[in-house]
């Protein structure tokens, strides 16, 4: 099968993506149908389910592709030569600006990801986590050198930051008074204010 099917050159699994992402934060994953999604991507239903085998596939995706781009940027942060407050700053900010970039697909997580089966949930959850514990590990190294305070444990810190992250799809809407690296800042800001020794 031809990786592409118009003049665009732009590959088919990344146009039924596209079209999956739309259509999920427009409507609702379980208000969308297949048809819907091959007729937006402009390809069959042939072509959809030899990519990704069924809509469950496709939600699933549309969630891990931006997991995926988030732990490769937070193992460069987390590996970088850069004091560790430096580090845990870029890496706070840096949730915020790609969840941001990626507002439809934090929102269809949210909304969604209960339709997942409990094995395709579970192997999400499992990722997501393994993005959690890497971001406390930094928390975690900055208390131990006293360059953070331990006065609040680094689970509960964690929780801080991402839950304002996990909300962003709840309010931040582009072209409001705050670009995504204002409130990026702003965000990585509070996270440091609160492991002050």
């Amino acid at each position: 099968m031809p990786r592409t099917t118009d003049g665009d050159g732009t590959p088919v699994p990344q146009r039924l993506l596209a079209a999956a992402t739309r259509l999920f934060a427009e409507q609702g994953y379980d208000r969308t149908s297949v048809q819907e999604i091959v007729e937006a991507a402009g390809v069959t239903k042939g072509a959809l389910y030899h990519y990704f085998g069924s809509k469950e596939d496709l939600l699933q995706e549309v969630y891990a592709r931006v997991l995926r781009l988030q732990q490769e940027r937070l193992d460069a942060y987390v590996d970088a030569p850069d004091p560790v407050e430096t580090r845990l700053r870029a890496a706070a900010a840096d949730v915020v600006v790609t969840t941001i970039d990626n507002l439809d697909d934090a929102a269809i997580f949210f909304r969604s990801m209960h339709h997942l089966s409990p094995e395709k949930n579970k192997q999400v959850r499992s990722e997501r986590r393994r993005y959690h514990e890497r971001f406390r590990a930094l928390v975690e190294e900055g208390q131990r050198q006293g360059t953070f305070s331990t006065e609040t444990p680094a689970d509960l810190v964690v929780d801080y930051h991402f839950g304002s992250v996990h909300h962003l799809s709840t309010w931040y809407r582009p072209g409001g008074s705050l670009t995504p690296q204002q409130v990026a800042d702003h965000l990585a800001d509070l996270l440091l204010r609160a492991l002050r020794p």
